[in-house]
């Protein structure tokens, strides 16, 4: 059973999320540890066959510099798939797990630069055991690495049914526009789609942009019709709000 954790945004609302379940984050670390061992391997392979004569005339610090260079991509694959990737690794993408800060801004390099740090105790150094009982016992789920940078790792599964009116299929690789829909709650989202919806079936623009001069009220946002038609507008809102949420079908 997965726990949950209340997450402040920066515009002071409060989002609940489920944390990833021990299992999906074990799964997503051997995911990543097979694309690491993939690479070495590679890695490896490349530099006998490029230097299967000249290897004996390397001094061991030549070959020492020639292997951290190498090897650098899987020294660092975390901390910089995590920074690049908004919270996650391909590991952690597949099974739709994230790294969040857990005072709601957005996680820094800093951040995901003392997970990586701490992961030599929480994973190296106690073959695991020490990050392992940290999840296990911890309020939020977290290894040691996440108290000290303030972050927790959430599921974006949503295991739980939610009323469909306030629902936008959005995709894995979906981008948000407006960061500010998190603002809104559930049921202002509900009444927006259910006008928004009867609007568009009845083609009534008088009440499409009624609703966009209303969302840029509350969200204090700029409505660029050269962007986006009333309907695009609306509907990127709502996809929006799906997307900061974890509401998504």
């Amino acid at each position: 059973m997965m726990n949950q954790i209340s997450i402040n945004t920066s515009q002071n609302v409060n989002i609940i999320f489920n944390t990833a379940s021990l299992g999906s984050r074990i799964f997503a670390t051997i995911i990543d540890m097979l694309i690491k061992m993939a690479y070495s391997t590679l890695f490896f392979l490349v530099f006998r066959v490029l230097s299967p004569k000249e290897i004996v005339s390397y001094s061991e610090w030549d070959i020492f510099i020639i292997f951290l260079i190498g090897l650098a991509p899987v020294w660092l694959y975390t901390l910089v798939l995590e920074y690049f990737m908004g919270g996650q690794t391909f590991g952690k993408k597949i099974m739709k797990i994230k790294v969040v800060k857990i005072d709601g801004y957005q996680a820094s390099f800093g951040d995901y630069l003392i997970r990586w740090i701490f992961c030599i105790i929480d994973v190296y150094t106690s073959s695991a055991i020490a990050g392992i009982l940290s999840i296990i016992i911890s309020k939020n789920s977290q290894r040691i690495g996440d108290m000290v940078s303030g972050t927790a790792v959430i599921s974006l599964k949503n295991d739980v049914t939610i009323n469909h009116t306030i629902l936008e299929n959005i995709g894995q690789d979906y981008i948000p526009i407006f960061p500010q829909v998190i603002a809104f709650s559930d049921n202002d989202i509900r009444i927006i789609k259910e006008n928004f919806r009867k609007a568009d079936f009845n083609n009534d623009r008088q009440v499409l942009y009624k609703l966009v001069e209303k969302i840029q009220e509350i969200l204090k946002i700029e409505y660029n019709s050269s962007q986006f038609t009333p309907r695009q507008f609306i509907s990127t809102i709502i996809k929006d709000y799906n997307f900061y949420t974890g509401k998504d079908s």
